[in-house]
């Protein structure tokens, strides 16, 4: 038998925790002495130590805690909830963490206002090309709803570029419409530079993307989902120089290494 300093040792929770749960039947001591009121635990009682703490730590009220330790659920079915339960954690962490980068691209961009560094933008003219490509539909311009959309296009394009022994010659361009709907949501079409003969093939597209004669373009270095701040600077830039954009930027991804922090992509905005 632990005395309770001894089993909050060894279960590494706080002796002012299992005084809690013993309080509202949750944990239960071994045995209590009548006299001094001492608690004493069983080695045996760590088991239910560790599920209730592990389903706090997952998110679970004390309540829900309690319910789930009385169906006596079994070593696998507990296992299944548990991993089930972290699975929505980890997806509500990368929402969260998408939603900082957004905050952060806006935070980067009212810190730029006033500022105008005309030296990173350089107008060119784009050649015509040909891409082999995968279209969806994302509801929005939203990075956080272009992000979700694209990623997995590009993983799909280039296996069935793969199995079809198509060879790339140039960069991935990434190029946007507005979606026929008519609601807000855009049509993102993800495509990697191929021959000028190449034709479509099993599972993907193939596109001809006109020749631009004026385009301003800016280089953005990062992942994908802080190009808020650099698509803004080269929105100023345009209309300081009393251009007008025609539709949206293409995307051109120069390096794309495993490290998103390295990526460097060309942001083309055509000028009429």
């Amino acid at each position: 038998m632990f005395t309770i300093g001894d089993f909050a040792r060894h279960g590494r929770v706080s002796a002012r925790m299992l005084r809690h749960y013993d309080a509202i039947g949750l944990l239960r001591p071994e045995r209590t002495d009548p006299v001094t009121g001492y608690r004493h635990y069983s080695a045996a009682q760590l088991d239910r130590l560790n599920r209730i703490v592990a389903l706090k730590d997952l998110g679970f009220t004390l309540q829900q805690v309690r319910r789930i330790l009385e169906d006596r659920l079994g070593p696998e079915e507990l296992r299944g909830m548990l991993l089930l339960r972290r699975a929505e954690l980890e997806e509500s962490m990368t929402a969260a963490a998408a939603r900082l980068a957004q905050v952060e691209a806006r935070l980067r961009s009212i810190e730029s206002e006033g500022h105008m560094p005309g030296q990173d933008v350089m107008v060119k003219s784009l050649p015509a090309v040909r891409v082999a490509e995968l279209s969806a539909t994302a509801a929005s311009y939203d990075p956080r709803h272009i992000g979700p959309v694209i990623g997995p296009l590009y993983e799909q394009l280039f296996g069935r570029l793969s199995a079809e022994g198509v060879t790339t010659t140039g960069p991935g361009i990434a190029y946007y419409e507005d979606a026929p709907s008519g609601d807000g949501s855009v049509l993102v079409h993800a495509g990697c530079q191929v021959a000028p003969d190449q034709e479509a093939g099993e599972g993907f597209a193939v596109a001809d993307l006109p020749a631009v004669e004026r385009a301003a373009t800016i280089v953005h270095r990062g992942p994908m989902d802080g190009v808020l701040a650099t698509e803004q600077t080269l929105a100023r830039w345009v209309d300081a120089g009393g251009d007008r954009s025609a539709g949206y930027a293409r995307e051109v991804y120069l390096e794309v290494p495993d490290d998103r922090e390295q990526w460097v992509t060309e942001l083309q905005q055509p000028l009429v």
